[in-house]
């Protein structure tokens, strides 16, 4: 816990399990090292590496603000499929000393981009839990997967 003003505490702590953050299915953050950050009576927000983010997604943008508890923080927009999400993630950079725990991590807009914990049963877009099955299930176009087929999971027309 960081105590930045008598009455204003910062509560940054490890995140209990990994994380993403996605928008329209495609996940553009995925880590398990974000910290959470606990303001006052505000909402939690989830602060990710930005080495554990899709950065191909992201553009730095002009806005900057001040937080008189945090610092001065940076923007990003994000474009995903055309679609544009203005300043929607934001970085402290060079953090005040009672928040360094957020330093160089970047943070989303929760009512904008999804935010949820990978194995959460109530995360609609967690299709992704593992990968190398998916692979090792795919033709890579020569005509065969490297594993068996899996059962169809329709029924074949009837005549």
């Amino acid at each position: 816990m960081s105590d930045t003003n008598a009455n204003h505490a910062l509560q940054i702590q490890p995140a209990a399990s990994r994380m993403r953050a996605a928008f329209q299915g495609h996940i553009i953050a995925d880590s398990d090292d974000v910290m959470i950050l606990r303001e006052g009576a505000m909402a939690p927000v989830a602060y990710f590496p930005k080495d554990d983010l899709e950065m191909g997604y992201f553009a730095r943008t002009e806005r900057s603000t001040h937080c008189p508890f945090k610092g001065d923080a940076a923007y990003y927009t994000v474009t995903v499929g055309g679609e544009v999400l203005e300043n929607v993630a934001w970085t402290y950079e060079d953090p005040l000393p009672g928040a360094v725990q957020v330093a160089g991590r970047v943070a989303f807009y929760a009512d904008r981009v999804e935010i949820y914990a990978v194995g959460d049963k109530t995360a609609p877009h967690d299709h992704h839990t593992d990968v190398d099955a998916v692979v090792q299930h795919t033709d890579s176009g020569a005509g065969q997967s490297q594993k068996a087929h899996w059962p169809a999971n329709v029924e074949e027309p009837r005549d």
